[in-house]
């Protein structure tokens, strides 16, 4: 069996393992076949400075690469995240473009590709990870590495009439041509990506296979990503009886709990969900002080000034909706900016009645998944999704719903507050069924399997 070489923006190191991510299923998949993983240290320093940090554990390489404050300021929080992020999540009125940041993406492309070169063996087959690293396969094509190469966006993919908003996108989106296999998550991303090398590259399409005028062929497929879904559900088992959650049980008094767990992100919805829930309680004065929304939302790129707006914002939703509905022994609206471990967030997502995710668009979202996993057999509780989430086109029996229509998730919270239990234990029976069948496992396994086959 050959070796596998992932590469990622960031790498997870075994004790950062985050289950049910792609961290755990690069980290079982090195494990299983012997490989190395590449990716930034997360370090900044100065150029003269920069170094790859190489760590071992058992049959895993670690290859550990440092950027300038150059590097970060274009590459990450410039390009990849103000330019490509908004644009793949369909919000081109956020596009932020420099030429100046365009080329720190493409230099930092390149650095990656010169060092992970060097320590490619024969036979090895590559793995590149998302958005961050799209030209990452043309570098190393470039460079003269004619090994297996494959890709995975995580993240949707807009229309062709979108992605060729983007300034010199022909030297960003063609370069997926270089790669052996592309994965994406749904066939509506499958189809914007035929759809833009069929007219923006004259490409002939032949089922999953792509063919440019000068011969180059690659083949495109849609692989949804999953969980660990045993894991989960075993955390949320355990975690039923911790301190953390019997504290929250606790705190509620009775009431009943809807959750939303989301990283701080305009993409998610969260200012949406927060008036959403507002109009709710004015709607239904019975469910006040009935019914509280707890919303975990750790900060991200808080360097980057639409998330630091966003976060403002929220602080705001919130402290508006408790204002205005609050009793001295009960808040609306429990909004709290930090992170926590994966088992405490299953015990969480097992007491609550409701998990609310209303993404504006997500490539997969996870939590969606990870909610159901966590639920009670016996008293599950019932899963609120956006349409507009890749989690949609699998969990079809969630109660979806457009989170652009305030009053969509205001009868969809109140269907799930009211629906008898045989039908939640039906809907969650089917949903668990498809997650234990397509788990992190299977999304590897077939990926790589297709690879291999490339």
């Amino acid at each position: 069996m050959s070796r596998l070489v992932v590469v990622s923006n960031r790498v997870a190191l075994p004790k950062e393992t985050r289950a049910g991510g792609l961290a755990s299923a690069m980290q079982a998949a090195l494990a299983e076949r012997g490989g190395l993983w590449f990716g930034w240290s997360g370090r900044l320093v100065e150029e003269s400075e920069r170094s790859l940090e190489h760590r071992s554990e058992g049959r895993v390489e670690y290859a550990l690469l440092d950027l300038t404050r150059a590097d970060y300021q274009e590459y990450y929080l410039g390009f990849a995240n103000r330019t490509l992020w908004p644009l793949l999540h369909f919000r081109q009125a956020l596009l932020d473009y420099s030429r100046k940041d365009f080329a720190g993406y493409q230099r930092v492309n390149r650095l990656f590709a010169e060092h992970v070169a060097r320590l490619l063996r024969p036979g090895d087959q590559l793995w590149v990870h998302d958005y961050h690293l799209i030209p990452l396969g043309a570098e190393l094509r470039r460079l003269g590495v004619d090994a297996h190469i494959g890709f995975f966006l995580h993240v949707p993919l807009p229309p062709r009439d979108l992605l060729a908003a983007l300034p010199h996108h022909e030297h960003v989106f063609s370069a997926l041509a270089a790669y052996d296999l592309v994965g994406l998550q749904t066939e509506s991303d499958l189809q914007a990506l035929r759809g833009y090398f069929r007219d923006e590259c004259s490409a002939e399409i032949d089922g999953t296979q792509l063919r440019l005028p000068d011969g180059r062929r690659f083949r495109a497929a849609v692989f949804p990503i999953g969980i660990d879904t045993e894991r989960v559900a075993r955390q949320a088992e355990r975690a039923a009886n911790s301190a953390a959650t019997k504290r929250l049980i606790a705190s509620l008094e009775h009431r009943r709990l809807a959750i939303g767990v989301d990283r701080l992100d305009y993409s998610k919805g969260l200012p949406q969900r927060f008036e959403a829930f507002g109009r709710f309680l004015s709607h239904h004065p019975e469910w006040r002080s009935k019914l509280s929304l707890l919303q975990i939302a750790p900060p991200s790129r808080e360097d980057v000034p639409e998330y630091r707006e966003l976060r403002s914002r929220l602080e705001r939703l919130a402290g508006a909706t408790n204002g205005r509905y609050a009793e001295p022994d009960w808040v609306p609206i429990r909004y709290v900016n930090r992170s926590f471990q994966q088992e405490t967030l299953a015990g969480f997502y097992r007491s609550a009645h409701v998990g609310l995710v209303t993404p504006l668009r997500d490539g997969m979202n996870l939590v969606a998944k990870e909610f159901v996993a966590a639920q009670a057999p016996d008293d599950p509780g019932v899963l609120v999704l956006s349409n507009l989430a890749g989690a949609a086109r699998e969990l079809h029996q969630a109660i979806i719903i457009n989170p652009l229509d305030p009053d969509d998730i205001v009868e969809s919270l109140e269907t799930a507050l009211a629906m008898p239990l045989d039908e939640r234990r039906e809907r969650w029976a089917a949903m668990i069924e498809h997650l234990r069948r397509h788990d992190i496992t299977a999304w590897r396994n077939a990926f790589l399997h297709a690879l291999g086959e490339a």
